[in-house]
């Protein structure tokens, strides 16, 4: 199974520096398509970026969809508008979305079930602050927030993408260790099988904790670790770009 980098431009850009950036990555992206690659931006550019991207090998997608299909819901993005603007992701559960909006679970959940039903792929965020692991609960904080997922999409699970993100390694300089990161893959990687009721079915679990292009190698050399969701370095042609280089040498 090839890696998959996504970068998650989080409230950043405009138009000029977007075409300048993805300019930069898509002339530099390695060739002969060994990792895949996506950048999921704000939905504002979206029509920018299908604009820019539409004839490359660089993939892209939203940073969150609504749970409701249509309706009376102001200011909500659905699903089905994510893919008529080809977004072949969508990030759901972020930590971000989680901690500064209050979704739960459930909430999570629903997104990513109205992703699935119009052919976005979710990329389901799940992780742990620092008081959890402090107190030693990051395999059942990481478990419950995957649980609500895989019973919600049912038989579908295997077409979503799971992204562990400790939330204490968010943009704060802070990177799990290799080993911490493959400890809680492995965990997820098994409660996946359990779901999926085969390996081979299990879809990719990234890690997506301040993974930039001094730890990438590192990181994506563990067994369980199957890519990145890229923060501030996916803002960086440079940083991006090799990143997409370690990742595709694995």
């Amino acid at each position: 199974m090839k890696k998959l980098v996504v970068g998650n431009w989080k409230m950043n850009g405009s138009l000029g520096a977007n075409r300048q950036l993805l300019e930069s990555v898509v002339a530099g992206m390695p060739k002969g398509e060994l990792c895949d690659a996506a950048v999921c931006v704000p939905s504002i550019y979206l029509f920018q970026i299908q604009d820019l991207l539409g004839k490359t090998d660089l993939k892209w997608g939203a940073q969150d969809v609504s749970a409701h299909e249509q309706g009376a819901y102001t200011g909500e993005i659905s699903a089905a508008m994510l893919r008529d603007l080809g977004c072949r992701f969508t990030l759901v559960g972020h930590s971000e979305r989680r901690l500064y909006h209050g979704e739960s679970d459930q909430i999570v959940a629903a997104k990513a079930q109205r992703a699935l039903s119009c052919g976005v792929a979710p990329i389901v965020c799940v992780g742990e602050s620092l008081a959890e692991r402090e107190a030693g609960e990051t395999m059942t904080v990481v478990k419950r927030q995957l649980a609500a997922v895989i019973h919600a999409v049912g038989h579908c699970v295997s077409e979503i993408v799971v992204a562990y993100e400790p939330v204490w390694a968010i943009g704060t300089g802070r990177t799990a260790s290799p080993e911490q990161a493959q400890e809680v893959h492995a965990v997820l990687r098994n409660q996946l099988i359990a779901a999926c009721g085969h390996s081979s079915a299990v879809p990719r679990i990234l890690y997506g904790g301040s993974m930039n292009a001094t730890n990438a190698t590192d990181l994506l050399a563990q067994p369980d670790i199957d890519g990145g969701l890229i923060g501030g370095a996916s803002l960086k042609a440079a940083d991006f770009l090799s990143i997409l280089s370690a990742a595709s040498a694995e």
